[in-house]
């Protein structure tokens, strides 16, 4: 149902629009994402949650180095400030939590909570930086909604 509301948020089928490439790379991030949680189950209950975030940006740090050699850094210095408030707030302290929450949920149901992030960042474009969604981003938001409200109370019977 997640994937049927994220399809109805594609404006065209086209490989030349660049809002189906967003959407594309998307998928592709939310399988890596996938991964890396069922990866990190296994792990969950042996380490805190910020441990394994260190140890996951550590790697991916160290697997970006070769980038940096490739990319305009010019500009690193005046944005430094800013990327390491992003990094903390929305990788390392929302990426722990969520690692966290695998000690309490199955990675299936963590996740598909997890999937109401496109939600959010609905709503925070919308009073941040004044972005009016659609009325394709309200169905395929309100089909999202309505998989985490489902998978929240079928998790929570399965609990109880």
């Amino acid at each position: 149902m997640v994937l049927l509301g994220v399809y109805i948020l594609a404006p065209d089928l086209n490989l030349e629009n660049t809002h189906l490439k967003g959407i594309l790379y998307g998928i592709f991030s939310a399988l890596c994402y996938a991964l890396r949680n069922l990866i990190l189950k296994g792990h969950v209950d042996n380490y805190n949650g910020t441990v394994l975030m260190t140890q996951q940006a550590i790697i991916v740090a160290i697997i970006l180095i070769p980038v940096m050699f490739t990319m305009d850094i010019s500009n690193l210095q005046t944005q430094f400030p800013y990327l390491i408030i992003l990094g903390l707030v929305t990788t390392a302290i929302g990426h722990s939590l969520f690692i966290g929450s695998l000690k309490h949920f199955s990675v299936s149901t963590a996740s598909i909570i997890g999937s109401a992030q496109p939600i959010c960042g609905i709503i925070i474009a919308f009073f941040f930086l004044n972005e009016i969604p659609t009325i394709n981003t309200f169905i395929g938001g309100a089909l999202i909604l309505a998989t985490v409200v489902i998978e929240s109370i079928r998790s929570r019977k399965a609990n109880s």
